[in-house]
Order: C-alpha cells, then sequence, then structure tokens
C-alpha cells in the first residue's frame, strides 16, 4: 500500500465520458490519464455509477459506457463494499454528515488502503474516515492538490 493511494469518484469517470462537460471533460481525461501511472484503485461503486449515470443521461451510447467501464476494470486495481464497510457507512450516514452513498465510497476506499478521494462531491480538504476528500478542479486546471496527488514521482 502507498501513502499516496487514492480513488476517484463517479463524477470524474462521468466527465471523462461526457463532451459536454468543457473543462471538466478535458481535465478528467487528465485525470484518468495521470491516475493510470499511480497507486490508484477504484471502486465498484463508482464504476457501477459511471455506468447507470451514462446510460440514464445517455452522453453517450450504451455500449460505449459498457466499454468504458469494462476498459476501467481491466486498467485499474478495484476496492468492493464489504459488510464493514456497508456498517461504517450506515452509521456515518445516520448521524447526517453525508449521504450514504458517499459514506460507503469514502469507507470503501479507507479499507482499500486509499488515502484521497478525488471528487468534486464532499467539502474540498476534509477528512473523513483517514481519507481526504480533494477536488480536482481548479477554475481551468487541475487543484495543486489533484496535481500532487497525480505526480507519479
Amino acid at each position: 500500500m502507498s501513502d499516496r493511494r487514492f480513488t476517484l469518484d463517479t463524477n470524474v469517470l462521468v466527465y471523462a465520458m461526457d463532451r459536454q462537460a468543457g473543462e471538466r471533460h478535458m481535465l478528467s481525461g487528465r485525470i484518468i490519464a495521470m491516475a493510470m501511472q499511480t497507486d490508484c484503485w477504484l471502486t465498484l461503486q463508482s464504476i457501477s455509477e459511471f455506468y447507470a449515470a451514462m446510460t440514464r443521461k445517455r452522453p453517450t451510447s450504451i455500449d460505449a459506457a459498457r466499454d468504458q467501464a469494462l476498459d476501467w476494470l481491466a486498467m485499474f486495481p478495484t476496492a468492493t463494499a464489504t459488510a464493514s464497510t456497508v456498517r461504517s457507512a450506515l452509521a456515518f450516514a445516520a448521524s447526517g454528515r453525508s449521504s450514504y452513498w458517499d459514506a460507503l465510497l469514502v469507507h470503501t476506499a479507507a479499507e482499500a488502503g486509499c488515502t484521497a478521494i478525488l471528487t468534486e462531491d464532499l467539502t474540498d480538504g476534509t477528512v473523513v474516515a483517514n481519507v481526504r476528500i480533494v477536488n480536482p478542479f481548479g477554475s481551468a486546471t487541475l487543484s495543486p492538490a489533484a496535481e500532487e496527488l497525480l505526480s507519479a514521482d
């Protein structure tokens, strides 16, 4: 395990395929390319949510969404929710501090040894279950925290 292991939230994956997402589309493509050179794990939750979002919103074809999800499954190590992560997520969500799905993502990442999540959905800079939340999107570039995390050195 690396102290720089991280994961990508669904929004980064969706933006990478959604050409209508403007700068976020370009940045997400860059994030994923850089993530392939680092200790990035994807959660099965994020890949599943990606497929559900892409086939519901239809910014691309069902076949393209499926093929992209399968590619990411082949390219990245994956983490899945366990009974322990579900228990932790339920407790955290019940405390009112996040949605259940965000709590499940964070606790699954923590159990997989991730120290950060790149997402725009949670409060940048906070730490939950020893996992730092990093919003990768700066104004027109990657945020400095995301740039540091994605650097391959």
